[in-house]
Parts: C-alpha cells; sequence; structure tokens
C-alpha cells in the first residue's frame, strides 16, 4: 500500500512515484540516504525502492540498518549495477528484490505489488473474497455481486485494507497511515470523504460499519 522511492535521480524518482500512484500505491519520494532512514522511522512502508548509490547514507548502509532494526518493510533494490555479483551482494545485504536499470515499469509495478504482499503475515492472497465482494490486487478491481465497482485507486486501496483486516476495526489514522502519503492533511476529512463514496458505490445492504470512537470495520 505505502511504499518510498529512495533515488537520487530526482526526475527518475518523480517518474517512478507518479506510475506508482497510478497503480494504487500512496509513495513519498526522498533524495538521500539520511532522509530515507528518517522517513522510515517515522512512517510504516510496505516496500523500499532503494537506489544503492545514494548521496550521504549509502543504500547498503540503508538496507544494513534497516535489516538490522528487524524492520517488516520490504527492500527492492534499483540500480545501475545489474552484474551477478552486484546482485548477489545487494541481496546478501538483505534486498527481498533486486531491478536493474534500465528497467519495464509494468515489471516495476509488478515486483513491488509481490513484495507487498509477502510483507504481511500470514501472506496476502491476491484475490479477496468476502460478503459477496470480489477484489483482485493485481488487476486492480473490484465487484460485489458481479458488479463492477468502478473504484477510484484510493477507495480501491481503502476496501483492501478493510477486507484485509478480517472483520477487525480499522482507525482513520491507520487508514491514513497506509492510503495516503506524508502531505496528506489529518484534518482534513479525508478519510470520511473517500469512507463516503465507497459506501455509495458498495451500494445496499451497508457492508461497511462505523465503530464509535474506533474507526470502520467491513
Amino acid at each position: 500500500m505505502r511504499v518510498l522511492v529512495a533515488e537520487d535521480e530526482r526526475d527518475l524518482a518523480a517518474l517512478v512515484a507518479i506510475g506508482l500512484r497510478r497503480a494504487g500505491f500512496a509513495v513519498d519520494t526522498v533524495h538521500s540516504g539520511s532522509a530515507a532512514l528518517d522517513h522510515l522511522a517515522l512512517h510504516p512502508y510496505d516496500v523500499l525502492v532503494l537506489d544503492r548509490d545514494l548521496p550521504g547514507v549509502h543504500g547498503d548502509d540503508v538496507a544494513r540498518r534497516l535489516v538490522a532494526a528487524g524492520s517488516p518493510t520490504r527492500i527492492l533494490m534499483l540500480t545501475a549495477a545489474t552484474a551477478t555479483e552486484d546482485r548477489v551482494t545487494g541481496l546478501d545485504l538483505g534486498a527481498d528484490d533486486y531491478l536493474g536499470k534500465p528497467f519495464d515499469f509494468p515489471e516495476l509495478v509488478s515486483r513491488v505489488r509481490a513484495l507487498r504482499r509477502r510483507a504481511a503475515r500470514p501472506p496476502l492472497p491476491p484475490l479477496l473474497e468476502r460478503y459477496g465482494l470480489r477484489v483482485d490486487t493485481v488487476r486492480r478491481t473490484a465487484h460485489r455481486d458481479g458488479r463492477d465497482l468502478d473504484l477510484s485507486p484510493k477507495e480501491f486501496t481503502v476496501l483492501q485494507i478493510l477486507l484485509e483486516a478480517e472483520g477487525a476495526a480499522v482507525s482513520a489514522e491507520q487508514l491514513l497511515d497506509r492510503a495516503w502519503d506524508v502531505h496528506a492533511d489529518p484534518f482534513t476529512g479525508a478519510v470520511r470523504v473517500c469512507m463516503s463514496k465507497l459506501r455509495a458505490k458498495l451500494g445496499e445492504p451497508a457492508l461497511i460499519g462505523t465503530v464509535q470512537g474506533v474507526g470502520y470495520r467491513l
């Protein structure tokens, strides 16, 4: 759901972020190793797309510190160093996957999605089905009783989070953490507005309930 892109080439970082957002991820970008560590300490990222040759703190050191801290964040190294020994070194540092530059963007999106599913405990299936809902997290499609829901990327993500909670309540703060980037203003009512639109698209009978003082539950 939430991805941190650590890439010192600003144009490339912006392009990767735009593409991942279109695929339904909440994405933040940083351009140095120290900034990556600061963000990782503050926010729960599912996947880190990590350039190895970062200024300041090297990408290899970022990976080492993340692994040493026992972080559940999965690491996809994105780098121009594509020789076999480079891949072996990167994976030995604790990276979960390794993709060389230049790359095909659909492959990057697919790899990020796969890492995100693996980050969950237990690993999440690509197809979520409950209460007449059928949500395909790979194709990004959602249906209720065979009816196409035509969800926006944000609505899809919120629905996916609620399904993955398996009946547990999810707070507005948790939804902000998982589905919005660091620039989201917690006082704008973004979660409430998104939830209202999602409920309308799901139709009757209502599937999303409000747990007073706690959050939302499917």
